[in-house]
C-alpha cells in the first residue's frame, strides 16, 4: 500500500487537540432525503470552522460517474464547483471543538483512505468517531422520523435498541470506517436515519434534523437545528397537500400508518410485531437498498 499520508494535506497552525469527537459525514453512497449532506450543510454553514486537513480528491474520485457541474455563459465556460472532501475543525453553540470529516464518498484507495483517516484520529486525539447515514424505508412521513444506531463496541449504543438480525448490503467508506477502527481498537458508531422510501430522491430535512440531534445526544455537543426543523415544517406541509390531491399516495401512506403504529405497539408489548403487520425484512432491506441505489447510478449517468 501506498504512504497514506500523501492522500492529505494539512494546514498550518495546527491546534493541540485531545478527547475530540469526529462526525464523518461522506457522501454519494446512500443519503435518503440527501440528509447527510443537509447535516453536513447545517453544521458548516452555522457553527464556526477552519479546514484543518484537505484530502488529493485526484487519487479518489472517478470524476466520469460523478461529475462536477461546470456553467457556459454565452460564450465561454463562467464556473468550476471544484469537490472538496477535507477535514474541518468546528465550534458548537459553547465553543467545544469537534472534527468533521466531509465531502463526496472516495470511489478508489478505500484502505488507504482509511488509513490516512486513522493516522489524523490519533494525531488529534479522537475519542470518539460519529458516521452520518440515511436510508430508504417502509415508513411513513406522518410519524417522528426513526434512526438505526450501529457501534464498535455496544456499551456506546445507550439505550437504542435494534430490530434487524443480519442484513446484507452493498459496502461504503463510512461503514468500511467504522468497521476498521472496532478492529483496531478505536470507538466508532454510526447513525441511519430512517427517510420514508417514497420521499428518498427528494430533499428531506426532518432526516437530518434528527442526525444531529443523535449526535449531540451522544455526544454532549450543543448543536441547535432550528434552521433545519423550520425546513422540515416546511417540507411536511408540501407533502400533505400532496399526498391529499393524490388518492393512491393517500392510501400508500394510510397503509403505512397503520403498519408503524401496529409495529410500535408490537414492541411496547416486547413482540417483534402483531401478526401480518412486520416491517421490512432484512433480504427486503438490502433489496431496496440495492434498487435505491441502482437509480441513483442511473440518474448520475
Amino acid at each position: 500500500m501506498l504512504d497514506p499520508h500523501g492522500l492529505y494535506e494539512l494546514a498550518d497552525d495546527l491546534p493541540e487537540l485531545d478527547g475530540v469527537v469526529l462526525v464523518q459525514a461522506l457522501t454519494g453512497f446512500v443519503d435518503a432525503g440527501s440528509a447527510i449532506q443537509l447535516s453536513r450543510d447545517h453544521l458548516l454553514e452555522h457553527f464556526e470552522n477552519r479546514v484543518l486537513a484537505t484530502f488529493d480528491l485526484d487519487q479518489l474520485l472517478d470524476y466520469r460517474s460523478r461529475r462536477p457541474p461546470m456553467v457556459f455563459v454565452e460564450d465561454h465556460w463562467d464556473s468550476y464547483e471544484q469537490p472538496s472532501l477535507a477535514l474541518h475543525l468546528v465550534k458548537d453553540l459553547t465553543g467545544t471543538s469537534f472534527l468533521l470529516l466531509a465531502g463526496p464518498e472516495p470511489d478508489l484507495q478505500w484502505e488507504r483512505f482509511i488509513r490516512a483517516v486513522r493516522e489524523l484520529i490519533d494525531r488529534f486525539g479522537v475519542s470518539l468517531t460519529v458516521g452520518l447515514n440515511a436510508i430508504p424505508m417502509a415508513v411513513p412521513h406522518t410519524r417522528p422520523a426513526g434512526v438505526t444506531a450501529h457501534a464498535t463496541d455496544q456499551r456506546l449504543l445507550g439505550e437504542h435498541e435494534s430490530w434487524l438480525q443480519r442484513v446484507q448490503v452493498p459496502a461504503s467508506v463510512g461503514n468500511l470506517l467504522e468497521f476498521r477502527l472496532g478492529e483496531s481498537g478505536h470507538d466508532a458508531l454510526g447513525y441511519a436515519a430512517h427517510v420514508p422510501h417514497y420521499l428518498a430522491q427528494a430533499t428531506y430535512p426532518a432526516a437530518a434534523e434528527l442526525l444531529i440531534e443523535s449526535v449531540a445526544n451522544t455526544t454532549g455537543l450543543v448543536l441547535p437545528t432550528a434552521a433545519l426543523h423550520e425546513a422540515a415544517g416546511e417540507v411536511r406541509t408540501e407533502v400533505d397537500k400532496q399526498v391529499a390531491d393524490d388518492e393512491q399516495a393517500t392510501r400508500l401512506v394510510s397503509s403505512l400508518e397503520a403498519q408503524y403504529d401496529a409495529f410500535l405497539r408490537g414492541r411496547e408489548g416486547n413482540l417483534l410485531a402483531e401478526p401480518g403487520s412486520d416491517l421490512p425484512s432484512a433480504d427486503e432491506l438490502g433489496a431496496e437498498l440495492e434498487r435505491f441505489l441502482a437509480e441513483q447510478t442511473k440518474d448520475s449517468d
